[in-house]
Protein backbone atom coordinates (compact mmCIF):
# COMPACT_ATOMS: atom_id res chain seq x y z
CA UNK A 1 0.00 0.00 0.00
CA UNK A 2 1.44 3.27 -0.76
CA UNK A 3 1.36 6.24 1.71
CA UNK A 4 -0.85 8.33 0.69
CA UNK A 5 -3.67 5.36 0.34
CA UNK A 6 -2.58 4.95 4.27
CA UNK A 7 -3.25 8.35 4.98
CA UNK A 8 -6.53 8.55 3.08
CA UNK A 9 -7.58 5.21 5.24
CA UNK A 10 -6.64 6.60 7.97
CA UNK A 11 -7.79 9.84 7.69
CA UNK A 12 -11.10 8.93 6.29
CA UNK A 13 -11.59 6.09 10.06
CA UNK A 14 -11.10 8.71 12.21
CA UNK A 15 -13.51 11.32 10.44
CA UNK A 16 -16.36 8.93 10.32
CA UNK A 17 -15.37 7.26 13.99
CA UNK A 18 -13.58 10.23 15.56
CA UNK A 19 -15.41 13.36 13.98
CA UNK A 20 -14.97 15.73 17.24
CA UNK A 21 -11.74 15.22 19.16
CA UNK A 22 -10.21 17.34 21.82
CA UNK A 23 -7.87 17.91 24.63
CA UNK A 24 -8.17 16.11 27.79
CA UNK A 25 -6.86 18.79 29.82
CA UNK A 26 -9.46 21.10 31.84
CA UNK A 27 -8.61 24.83 31.20
CA UNK A 28 -10.91 27.89 30.83
CA UNK A 29 -8.38 30.16 29.37
CA UNK A 30 -4.70 30.49 27.60
CA UNK A 31 -3.29 30.76 30.94
CA UNK A 32 -5.31 28.03 31.95
CA UNK A 33 -3.88 25.67 29.33
CA UNK A 34 -0.48 26.58 29.09
CA UNK A 35 -0.31 25.64 32.52
CA UNK A 36 -2.43 22.14 32.31
CA UNK A 37 0.46 21.83 29.48
CA UNK A 38 3.66 22.39 30.94
CA UNK A 39 2.47 20.42 34.27
CA UNK A 40 1.31 17.21 30.94
CA UNK A 41 5.01 16.28 30.65
CA UNK A 42 5.94 13.17 31.08
CA UNK A 43 2.28 12.83 33.45
CA UNK A 44 -1.04 11.80 33.04
CA UNK A 45 -3.94 14.24 32.08
CA UNK A 46 -5.99 12.86 34.55
CA UNK A 47 -3.24 13.32 36.91
CA UNK A 48 -3.12 17.44 36.16
CA UNK A 49 -6.60 18.14 35.97
CA UNK A 50 -6.28 16.69 40.00
CA UNK A 51 -3.61 19.08 40.60
CA UNK A 52 -5.20 21.92 38.71
CA UNK A 53 -8.39 23.09 40.38
CA UNK A 54 -6.57 24.09 43.79
CA UNK A 55 -3.76 25.62 41.33
CA UNK A 56 -6.09 28.13 40.04
CA UNK A 57 -7.85 28.70 43.05
CA UNK A 58 -4.53 29.71 44.24
CA UNK A 59 -3.54 31.56 41.05
CA UNK A 60 -6.54 32.81 38.70
CA UNK A 61 -4.24 34.80 36.47
CA UNK A 62 -0.51 34.65 35.12
CA UNK A 63 0.05 38.31 36.81
CA UNK A 64 -0.87 36.33 40.48
CA UNK A 65 1.17 33.21 39.34
CA UNK A 66 4.42 35.48 37.86
CA UNK A 67 4.46 36.95 42.10
CA UNK A 68 4.36 33.80 43.23
CA UNK A 69 7.16 32.12 45.64
CA UNK A 70 8.78 28.70 44.51
CA UNK A 71 7.59 26.69 47.76
CA UNK A 72 4.34 27.46 47.12
CA UNK A 73 4.23 26.62 43.49
CA UNK A 74 5.76 23.49 44.08
CA UNK A 75 3.61 22.59 46.58
CA UNK A 76 0.61 22.59 44.81
CA UNK A 77 1.77 20.56 41.92
CA UNK A 78 4.30 18.19 43.83
CA UNK A 79 2.40 15.26 43.05
CA UNK A 80 3.27 15.78 39.53
CA UNK A 81 6.42 14.01 38.10
CA UNK A 82 9.22 16.68 37.71
CA UNK A 83 7.64 18.93 40.52
CA UNK A 84 11.07 20.81 40.44
CA UNK A 85 11.63 21.36 37.12
CA UNK A 86 7.75 22.51 36.06
CA UNK A 87 8.09 25.26 39.58
CA UNK A 88 10.67 27.01 37.65
CA UNK A 89 8.93 26.55 34.23
CA UNK A 90 5.88 27.77 35.45
CA UNK A 91 7.29 30.52 37.58
CA UNK A 92 9.84 31.78 34.30
CA UNK A 93 6.97 31.32 32.20
CA UNK A 94 4.57 33.79 33.89
CA UNK A 95 7.06 36.13 34.80
CA UNK A 96 8.19 36.14 30.96
CA UNK A 97 4.14 36.14 29.54
CA UNK A 98 3.70 39.66 31.91
CA UNK A 99 6.68 41.39 31.47
CA UNK A 100 7.31 40.44 27.69
CA UNK A 101 3.64 39.81 26.67
CA UNK A 102 1.55 42.16 28.79
CA UNK A 103 -0.02 38.65 29.82
CA UNK A 104 -1.31 38.44 26.68
CA UNK A 105 -0.36 34.59 24.85
CA UNK A 106 1.23 35.22 21.59
CA UNK A 107 0.01 33.56 18.47
CA UNK A 108 2.77 32.57 17.08
CA UNK A 109 4.80 29.17 17.49
CA UNK A 110 8.12 30.75 17.87
CA UNK A 111 7.32 33.14 19.88
CA UNK A 112 5.55 30.77 21.91
CA UNK A 113 8.92 28.78 22.24
CA UNK A 114 10.61 31.83 23.85
CA UNK A 115 8.51 31.13 27.07
CA UNK A 116 9.63 28.57 29.68
CA UNK A 117 8.78 25.43 30.16
CA UNK A 118 7.47 25.40 26.30
CA UNK A 119 8.93 23.64 23.90
CA UNK A 120 8.12 22.69 20.00
CA UNK A 121 5.59 19.77 21.12
CA UNK A 122 3.89 22.62 23.57
CA UNK A 123 3.88 25.51 21.23
CA UNK A 124 2.14 23.53 18.62
CA UNK A 125 -0.63 22.22 21.33
CA UNK A 126 -1.17 25.90 22.64
CA UNK A 127 -1.80 27.30 18.56
CA UNK A 128 -3.94 24.26 17.64
CA UNK A 129 -6.03 24.61 20.37
CA UNK A 130 -6.09 28.06 21.15
CA UNK A 131 -5.73 29.50 17.72
CA UNK A 132 -7.20 26.18 15.70
CA UNK A 133 -3.03 26.65 13.61
CA UNK A 134 -2.54 23.96 11.15
CA UNK A 135 -0.07 23.13 14.06
CA UNK A 136 0.21 19.07 14.76
CA UNK A 137 2.20 18.32 18.08
CA UNK A 138 4.04 15.21 18.70
CA UNK A 139 3.99 13.27 21.98
CA UNK A 140 4.96 9.61 22.74
CA UNK A 141 1.66 8.42 21.78
CA UNK A 142 1.92 10.18 18.31
CA UNK A 143 5.30 9.37 17.56
CA UNK A 144 4.43 5.65 18.42
CA UNK A 145 1.20 5.36 16.86
CA UNK A 146 2.16 7.07 13.78
CA UNK A 147 5.32 4.63 13.34
CA UNK A 148 3.57 1.55 14.35
CA UNK A 149 0.51 2.08 11.35
CA UNK A 150 3.16 3.35 8.92
CA UNK A 151 2.42 7.32 8.64
CA UNK A 152 6.26 7.50 9.63
CA UNK A 153 9.17 5.68 8.35
CA UNK A 154 12.08 6.12 10.27
CA UNK A 155 11.79 8.86 11.94
CA UNK A 156 13.68 9.46 14.89
CA UNK A 157 12.55 12.14 16.79
CA UNK A 158 9.63 14.02 17.20
CA UNK A 159 10.44 17.26 14.36
CA UNK A 160 10.91 14.33 12.10
CA UNK A 161 7.39 12.77 12.81
CA UNK A 162 5.93 16.04 13.22
CA UNK A 163 7.75 16.55 9.12
CA UNK A 164 6.08 13.78 7.66
CA UNK A 165 2.82 13.82 8.76
CA UNK A 166 2.34 17.39 7.57
CA UNK A 167 3.44 16.50 4.05
CA UNK A 168 0.00 14.52 3.99
CA UNK A 169 -2.15 15.82 6.59
CA UNK A 170 -4.33 18.50 4.86
CA UNK A 171 -3.83 22.17 6.65
CA UNK A 172 -7.45 22.25 8.12
CA UNK A 173 -7.14 19.01 9.80
CA UNK A 174 -3.88 18.99 11.47
CA UNK A 175 -5.55 20.28 14.59
CA UNK A 176 -7.71 17.22 15.35
CA UNK A 177 -4.79 15.10 13.85
CA UNK A 178 -2.81 15.51 17.04
CA UNK A 179 -5.59 14.45 19.36
CA UNK A 180 -6.97 11.80 17.06
CA UNK A 181 -3.23 9.87 17.24
CA UNK A 182 -3.04 10.90 20.69
CA UNK A 183 -6.09 9.51 22.13
CA UNK A 184 -5.45 6.31 19.64
CA UNK A 185 -1.88 5.67 21.71
CA UNK A 186 -3.76 6.52 24.77
CA UNK A 187 -7.30 4.30 25.11
CA UNK A 188 -6.24 1.51 21.56
CA UNK A 189 -2.37 1.66 20.38
CA UNK A 190 -0.86 1.63 23.88
CA UNK A 191 2.95 1.27 24.16
CA UNK A 192 2.94 -2.55 26.14
CA UNK A 193 -0.01 -4.43 24.50
CA UNK A 194 -1.57 -2.73 21.72
CA UNK A 195 -5.59 -3.76 21.70
CA UNK A 196 -5.47 -4.37 17.99
CA UNK A 197 -9.13 -6.63 18.78
CA UNK A 198 -10.99 -3.48 19.08
CA UNK A 199 -8.62 -1.33 16.36
CA UNK A 200 -10.65 -0.26 13.04
CA UNK A 201 -7.08 0.28 11.37
CA UNK A 202 -5.50 -2.96 11.46
CA UNK A 203 -5.96 -3.15 7.72
CA UNK A 204 -3.52 -0.65 6.60
CA UNK A 205 -1.60 -1.35 10.03
CA UNK A 206 2.25 -2.15 8.88
CA UNK A 207 2.74 -3.06 12.87
CA UNK A 208 -0.56 -5.80 12.72
CA UNK A 209 0.85 -7.18 9.89
CA UNK A 210 3.95 -7.76 11.43
CA UNK A 211 2.38 -9.42 14.09
CA UNK A 212 0.34 -11.82 11.90
CA UNK A 213 3.72 -12.87 9.88
CA UNK A 214 5.25 -13.89 13.02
Amino acid sequence: MRKEERFRFVIGYFLENRPQAETELSYKDPYELIVAVILSAQCTDKRVNMITPLFFERFPTVQSLSNAGTEEVFSLIRSCSYSNNKTKSLLGMAKMLVTDYNGVMPRDVDELQKLPGVGRKTANVLAAVLFNQPALAVDTHVFRVSARIGLTVNARNPLQTEQQLVKHIPEHLRSIAHHWLILHGRYICIARKPHCEQCGLTTVCKYFASRQKG
